[in-house]
C-alpha cells in the first residue's frame, strides 16, 4: 500500500466523524424539538375528525398563554379522565377571581418552559396529579416526572398541587408528594398545602374541600377577589347535522380513528383497539349468587403480543336499556347526528368525544352513565329545573359547605344515584341532552388480567372475570358496565361476537430464571395471573426444563360452588408444576378461614422461599387481603429472620426493588 492510499482512511474517518456530528445535531433539531410535532400530524391523519389541533401546534405552554391572556395553567396526569376532569374545572373556576386558566397535558408541552412562567404577572401552575399503580405517574406524566428529577431553579413561580390516590394502595398519591417535595426543592412557592383525594372513601367531597380553601389562598396572594359571580358556562357549541350525513363520515364507537373498527390495521393499541372474537364464554361457578367467567378472545392475524402477567385493556359499552331510559326521560331522538365544538379556538381538545355522532351513540360507547354525578354536574344542571324547590335542593348539594356535602353523600353517593336516577328522581329536571352529553365524564377502558400464557395459547388472551350485579338500598339495579357487556357475547358454531382489546405491559412478570421459587397468593379472580404463571412453567417443564417450586395460595368462599379451575390446578398438582397448594374456604367451616390465616401457618416455608431468593406475588382485593398479607410477610421476617419491624420493611422494600415481591390488586 502506497502513501496516498494509507493516510486515505483517516481522512475518511475524519470527515466521518464532522458529517456524523452535524448529522446527528441536525436529527436532534429535526426530530427530537420537532417530535411533538410529529405526532400530532400523526394523530391528525389517524383521526382527523376526533383530534383536531390548532393549525400551528406550539410545544410551548408559555407562548399559548401569552397569545390567549392565560395566567393559569393546570397540568394533569390522568389514567382513567378523573384528574383531567378536576383540572377542567379548575379552569373554569379561574374565571370567578379575574383569572384565565388552560388545562394541559404536560405529555403534549415542553416543560423547560415552566420556569418563564414568572414572566407572567399573577401566574400559576397546578398540578392535578393521579397516583398510579406502585407509586408511579400516569402514562401521560412520565415525561413531568423525569423533568422534575433535574435540576433547574424554579423560583419566582408559584404552584399549587392535588392528588388523586387511594388509602388500600401502599403507595398513597406518591405521586402527588414526589410533585410538591421537587417543586420545593427547585424554589418555587406554594401557594396552598397538598390535596389528597382518596378514591376508597369520597374523592368528589375530598377535591371539594381543597378546592374551599385553595381559592381564598390564591386571592391573598395575588390580592385579588372573587368577582361574586358564580358562573356556569358552556365549553362546547352543538351543530346538528342534517340527514344527508354519510354513516361512513360519523363514529359508531370508535375510540379514535374514524371506520377502525370496520378497517382493521395493526399495530394495535388505545387509539386502535382490536375486534377480537368472542370464542369461548363459560361458566366457572356451580350454583350460588356468584358468577365468573371464563372468555376466551382470538388474537389470531392481529400481531397482538403478550406475556403472562399483562393485563387486556376491553372497551365495555352501556346497557341499552339504560341508554334507552335517558332518551325517552328527556324526550329525545337518539339517533339525532351531532357534533360538540369547543368554544375556544386554541384548545387542544377540539371534542370531549369522538364525534359527530349520534346521541346513542355517545350514551352507548363514549359516556360514563353509571357513575354516580359529581357537585359540579348537578350545578350546572340545577339551571335547568322548572321547580324552585328542585333547583335548591341540587344547588345545595353542589355546594361546598357541610349541609351540602351531606346532603350529596346522602342522596347521590350512598344510593349510588346514577345520571338516570338523579334524572327520574326530580322531575321539574329538563336538561338539553347536548348539555348533558358535554358534563359527563368519559366512559374508561376496563383492564382485566390476562389469564392465560402465550406459551400455551399464542394465538387467544383469556379472561377471568366476576360478573356484578347488585341493588342499592333505593332499588336502582347497578350492573359492572364491562363484566355485563361480556356476559351477553356469547359465541355460536355461526357467530362469534366481538369486543374491541389491546394489550397493556405490566411488570408483574416470572422471573427469568424456571428455577426460582415462587408463591403465589391469589384468593377468588386473583387466581387470574397465576393460571398464565403455572401454564408457563408447565409449558418449561414438559420441554424437559427443570423447574422451581411453585406454591398456590388459593381461597374463596365455598369449594363445591366457587374454586374455579380445580380441575386444572389439581392436575397440575398430580403432574408436579405446582408443588402446593393451600386452599381456603371461608364459608364452609365454623370459622371464616382466608389465603392470609393459612401464611401464617406456613410462615417457616415463606421465609425458606425467601432465603433462596424466591419470589412472592399477590393479586387480588389490596383493601383487605392484600394489607393482611404484607402484615404476614412482616411477621415472617421479624420473627425467623430476627429483624426489628424497621429492618423488616426495609428488607421488603428491597424485595420490591428486585421485582421480587410484586402486587397487582384493586380495590
Amino acid at each position: 500500500m502506497d502513501e496516498v492510499d494509507a493516510k486515505q482512511p483517516m481522512v475518511s474517518l475524519l470527515d466521518i466523524f464532522v458529517i456524523g456530528g452535524a448529522v446527528g445535531f441536525c436529527i436532534y433539531w429535526f426530530f427530537i424539538r420537532t417530535k411533538k410535532k410529529q405526532e400530532f400530524t400523526e394523530i391528525k391523519r389517524l383521526a382527523p375528525m376526533t383530534v383536531q389541533r390548532t393549525q400551528s401546534f406550539d410545544p410551548s405552554f408559555i407562548g399559548k398563554m401569552k397569545k390567549t391572556g392565560r395566567n393559569v395553567v393546570i397540568f394533569y396526569g390522568s389514567q382513567t379522565g378523573t384528574a383531567e376532569e378536576f383540572a377542567g374545572r379548575l379552569a373554569k373556576d379561574c374565571n370567578r377571581y379575574g383569572m384565565k386558566g388552560m388545562a394541559a397535558d404536560p405529555e403534549e408541552f415542553d416543560m423547560d418552559d415552566l420556569p418563564q412562567l414568572k414572566d407572567i404577572e399573577n401566574s400559576l401552575v397546578i398540578f392535578v396529579m393521579a397516583t398510579y399503580g406502585e407509586g408511579d405517574p400516569t402514562d401521560n406524566a412520565h415525561e413531568l416526572h423525569e423533568w422534575l428529577q433535574n435540576d433547574q431553579d424554579l423560583e419566582g413561580v408559584t404552584y399549587a398541587v392535588f392528588g388523586l390516590g387511594n388509602k388500600t394502595y401502599e403507595h398513597y398519591n406518591a405521586m402527588a408528594i414526589f410533585v410538591d417535595e421537587r417543586m420545593k426543592k427547585l424554589n418555587a412557592t406554594r401557594v396552598h398545602e397538598v390535596g389528597l383525594g382518596d378514591d376508597d372513601a369520597n374523592i368528589e367531597d375530598d377535591f371539594v374541600t381543597w378546592r374551599e380553601g385553595f381559592w381564598p389562598a390564591v386571592c391573598e396572594k395575588f390580592g385579588i377577589e372573587a368577582t361574586g359571580e358564580d358562573i356556569s358556562m358552556r365549553q362546547y357549541t352543538l351543530t346538528v347535522h342534517d340527514d344527508e350525513i354519510s354513516k361512513e363520515k360519523t363514529f359508531r364507537g370508535e375510540p379514535a380513528r374514524l371506520n377502525s373498527f370496520n378497517t382493521q390495521k395493526p399495530p394495535f393499541d388505545a387509539k386502535n383497539p382490536f375486534m377480537a372474537p368472542v370464542i369461548v364464554n363459560k361458566e366457572l361457578t356451580k350454583g350460588g349468587d356468584r358468577s365468573v367467567m371464563h372468555i376466551e378472545l382470538d388474537i389470531t392475524g392481529s400481531k397482538i403480543r403478550y406475556e403472562a402477567g399483562d393485563h387486556v385493556a376491553i372497551y365495555p359499552i352501556n346497557d341499552s336499556e339504560l341508554v334507552e331510559g335517558i332518551g325517552k326521560r328527556l324526550g329525545v331522538d337518539l339517533d339525532v347526528v351531532f357534533s360538540l365544538d369547543n368554544i375556544d379556538e386554541e384548545a387542544s381538545k377540539k371534542h370531549p368525544f369522538p364525534n359527530p355522532c349520534s346521541y346513542r351513540t355517545a350514551l352507548t360507547h363514549y359516556l360514563d352513565i353509571t357513575s354516580r354525578p359529581r357537585t359540579h354536574i348537578l350545578k350546572d344542571l340545577a339551571e335547568y329545573c322548572t321547580d324552585t324547590a328542585d333547583k335548591e335542593k341540587l344547588l345545595a348539594m353542589a355546594s361546598s359547605t357541610d349541609e351540602g356535602k351531606r346532603l350529596y353523600n346522602e342522596y347521590v353517593w350512598k344510593d349510588h344515584r346514577h345520571i338516570l336516577a338523579v334524572l327520574e328522581g326530580i322531575p321539574s329536571l329538563n336538561p338539553p341532552i347536548d348539555h348533558l352529553c358535554e358534563l359527563l365524564p368519559r366512559l374508561n377502558v376496563r383492564y382485566y388480567s390476562i389469564s392465560s400464557s402465550p406459551k400455551e395459547h399464542p394465538t387467544s388472551i383469556h379472561v377471568t372475570a366476576v360478573l356484578v350485579e347488585y341493588e342499592t338500598r333505593i332499588g336502582v339495579k347497578m350492573n359492572g358496565v364491562a363484566t355485563r357487556y361480556l356476559s351477553n357475547k356469547l359465541p355460536t358454531d355461526s357467530l362469534k361476537p366481538t369486543v374491541p382489546i389491546y394489550v397493556r405491559k405490566s411488570q408483574f412478570r416470572l422471573p427469568f430464571r424456571s428455577t426460582t421459587p415462587v408463591i403465589m397468593v391469589g384468593p377468588g379472580t386473583g387466581l387470574a395471573p397465576f393460571r398464565g404463571f403455572i401454564q408457563s412453567r408447565d409449558n418449561e417443564r414438559k420441554q424437559g426444563k427443570k423447574v422451581g417450586q411453585m406454591i398456590l395460595y388459593f381461597g374463596c368462599r365455598y369449594k363445591d360452588r366457587d374454586f374455579i379451575y380445580q380441575d386444572e390446578i389439581e392436575q397440575f398438582e398430580s403432574e408436579g408444576t405446582l408443588s402446593k397448594v393451600h386452599t381456603a374456604f371461608s364459608r364452609d367451616g365454623p370459622q371464616k378461614v382466608y389465603v392470609q390465616h393459612l401464611m401464617q401457618n406456613n410462615k417457616e416455608e415463606i421465609w425458606q422461599v425467601l432465603e433462596e431468593g424466591g419470589h412472592i406475588y399477590v393479586c387480588g382485593d389490596a383493601r383487605n387481603m392484600a394489607r393482611d398479607v404484607h402484615k404476614c410477610l412482616l411477621d415472617v421476617i421479624t420473627s425467623l429472620g430476627d429483624k426489628s419491624t424497621n429492618e423488616a420493611e426495609d428488607y421488603i422494600k428491597k424485595l420490591q426493588q428486585k421485582g421480587r415481591y410484586a402486587q397487582d390488586v384493586w380495590s
